[in-house]
């Protein structure tokens, strides 16, 4: 039944409270609600967590939305990691009824005693219920409102003013008289490790690292766990958090592609790591040219060592040559011919993979992929990049994930999903930490505006995004044709505009040339064929992004704001191309970390523009100016609320200022 108070359209609420709302340790997110009652008397409502350890913590006041009528809101945070819950408590508030009229009635000579009596009445409540121990201030101010009230040989205004005075206000409305509570909730909040909010991403294929070639007779020599331990270094040294690989089983040897996605493949080709399983073994194995599972577990250990996790692929799929395919053919789906069929996404075809059909004893299916997640988080594992999960039942990941965090509640999944926002946001709903997104194909002002925008405030209690910048399946025409300058301006927008931001091997070194006009398809794709890289010439040469994308990571790791999703604020610019957004976010020690992008996102031209700023997002009052300091080029402005920017691809097209001092 509704309650006394109604209370209704909580937000965020998951699947009718089914599932639980995304929440991170350490990370503050919105509650609200539609709270409102008859006649005119005031009312007041707050929130309520309570933490795993089943203890409530202290009720955070909810304040007026200012533009929804009725609507109330107010952002919560977990202080540590597991099932919570928050409940809406609303209530009819007697003291600002009172304050309310008697605003209006002293003034006019209207039940003058009457409201000093009532008022005075409704003081002794407060008084009454304050804590004795409590500030001999808050008490000594009380005391006099008591006095005022009851003194009527004073002046009207006199008194009046004295129940008005601004501490009275503040104390009252800390200690607020509740009247016909009305409880909605609870609904359930999990707060998972910060990781699953905040990270640098790093992908590399370990064949290519450390992969020789014979100049002689052209053979390329795979790489192993061993030589791409030695590329850690590096790419802890670039500041990235997770080195994420691709699968590193066994490939299938039956069907396997050739370089450019060819079926023609060479007797050298090494195939799609993808395409997994051979007589070798499965998704419990690892390819034999990679090493042992102690040469893994020497690779995790160096990883740790730099404080890098290892996140790696999860491919439910299988090779014609797979283990499963002789053990447990009903694990596929067989055409009408007998013939098992392959994975197929029009026009592309995928002739070295069986998808796994799991309405084909799902049970069994269920138990053997929970084998292999947990196999591989015994030898370090924490984090898992789901290859395509929306091919795979929703109902699978839910009943994968849940049973994961029931024991290990710090494994973490990223959810690879390119598909239809019911989809993506489902997928998160049941449990995925964190989404690929749209942002590859996000590209102009406009376009980044309104995601940004829904990604922090619309989908926020659903998925996390991922802004990776570039994938081995993904290389967008903005990439193709915008040369070095679109390079930064992609890093710049996604390692500032989201918590989580990736990066594939390659990146670094402009690799920007497709396999023909109008795809998306890297040539000589490191998804079909080893990539030998020259890392150590492209420094020498200055021919590589890796100091931009340093100083990036840098950024981040020094500004708390820019660690949080549901922080974005997008301002204006005069111009179609000039995206303006600012991050700030509240410290422990009562300062503010605010944080203001401005990205020329055409690669091709400088532009000049009139950036305005909405400056009580920034903490700042209207009419303020203060100090920005550049955290790329460290020079120093004086702004305000309308600022000149000009920024040149050729130089730099980003500015990301943090805010110092009003002035």
């Amino acid at each position: 039944m509704v309650g006394r108070i109604p209370v209704m359209n909580v937000m965020p609420v998951v699947d009718l409270g089914r599932q639980p709302a995304k929440a991170a340790v350490g990370e503050p997110f919105p509650v609200s609600a539609t709270v409102f009652r008859e006649g005119h008397d005031k009312l007041g409502a707050e929130v309520v967590l309570t933490g795993p350890d089943g203890r409530r913590r202290d009720p955070v006041r909810m304040v007026k939305h200012p533009e929804v009528p009725d609507r109330y809101e107010a952002w919560v945070t977990p202080d540590a990691g597991g099932a919570w819950t928050f409940e809406v408590q609303a209530w009819s508030d007697p003291v600002a009824t009172w304050q309310h009229a008697a605003g209006l009635k002293i003034p006019a000579g209207v039940d003058v005693e009457l409201m000093f009596t009532e008022g005075r009445l409704l003081l002794e409540r407060v008084r009454d219920q304050l804590d004795p121990a409590g500030r001999a201030e808050a008490r000594q101010v009380l005391e006099g409102a008591l006095d005022a009230a009851a003194d009527p040989d004073r002046p009207t205004g006199a008194r009046l003013a004295v129940l008005q005075d601004p501490r009275l206000v503040e104390l009252l409305a800390a200690n607020p008289l509740r009247e016909l509570v009305t409880v909605e909730g609870p609904y359930p909040a999990y707060a998972d490790r910060p990781r699953a909010l905040f990270g640098s991403w790093y992908e590399f294929f370990p064949r290519s690292e450390g992969a020789t070639l014979d100049p002689a007779s052209g053979k390329v020599t795979s790489g192993s766990f061993r030589t791409a331990a030695k590329r850690l270094d590096a790419v802890a040294a670039m500041g990235f958090d997770v080195i994420y690989l691709p699968p590193v089983h066994p490939i299938g040897e039956v069907n396997r592609k050739g370089p450019n996605n060819t079926l023609t493949p060479g007797p050298e080709d090494p195939g799609s790591p993808w395409a997994i399983g051979s007589r070798h073994g499965g998704h419990d194995a690892i390819h034999p040219e990679l090493g042992t599972f102690e040469d893994f577990d020497a690779f995790v250990a160096h990883a740790h060592e730099l404080g890098l996790e290892v996140a790696i692929d999860l491919a439910l799929q299988a090779a014609p040559d797979h283990p499963w395919v002789t053990s447990h053919p009903e694990w596929f789906t067989t055409r009408a011919d007998g013939t098992i069929a392959h994975a197929e996404n029009p026009p592309k075809k995928y002739q070295d993979i069986y998808p796994v059909n799991f309405d084909n004893d799902p049970v069994g299916i269920c138990r053997e992929v929970l084998r292999v997640v947990r196999l591989w988080m015994s030898h370090g594992v924490r984090i898992f990049r789901v290859d395509n999960p929306h091919t795979k039942p929703v109902a699978f990941w839910e009943w994968l994930l849940k049973e994961v965090r029931r024991t290990d509640p710090d494994v973490l999944f990223l959810s690879e999903a390119f598909t239809r926002p019911a989809m993506m946001h489902a997928l998160g709903a049941v449990g995925f930490h964190q989404s690929y997104t749209y942002f590859t194909w996000r590209n102009a002002k406009w376009e980044l505006e309104d995601y940004l925008r829904e990604l922090a405030s619309e989908s926020d209690h659903l998925m996390r995004p991922n802004f990776f910048v570039n994938t081995p399946d993904i290389l967008h025409a903005y990439l193709q044709y915008g040369g070095p300058a679109a390079f930064k301006i992609r890093a710049a927008i996604a390692a500032t505009g989201s918590p989580s931001w990736g990066v594939y091997a390659g990146y670094e070194l402009y690799e920007h040339v497709a396999v023909k006009p109008g795809s998306e398809e890297y040539l000589d794709s490191e998804k079909y064929q080893i990539r030998i890289r020259d890392w150590d010439a492209a420094e020498r040469e200055g021919r590589t992004l890796a100091p931009y994308l340093t100083r990036l990571n840098e950024i981040r790791r020094q500004h708390p704001a820019l660690q949080l999703l549901r922080n974005v604020h997008v301002h204006h610019s005069d111009d179609e191309n000039v995206l303006v957004f600012s991050k700030t976010r509240q410290l422990d020690d009562g300062r503010r970390d605010t944080v203001v992008v401005v990205v020329n996102t055409d690669p091709h031209a400088a532009r000049e523009t009139t950036v305005h700023l909405d400056l009580p997002a920034l903490g700042l009052a209207w009419g303020d100016s203060f100090v920005v300091h550049d955290e790329l080029t460290h020079d120093d402005w004086s702004w305000s609320q309308h600022n000149y920017v000009r920024l040149d691809p050729a130089h730099e097209p980003a500015h990301i200022l943090t805010v110092r001092s009003p002035r």
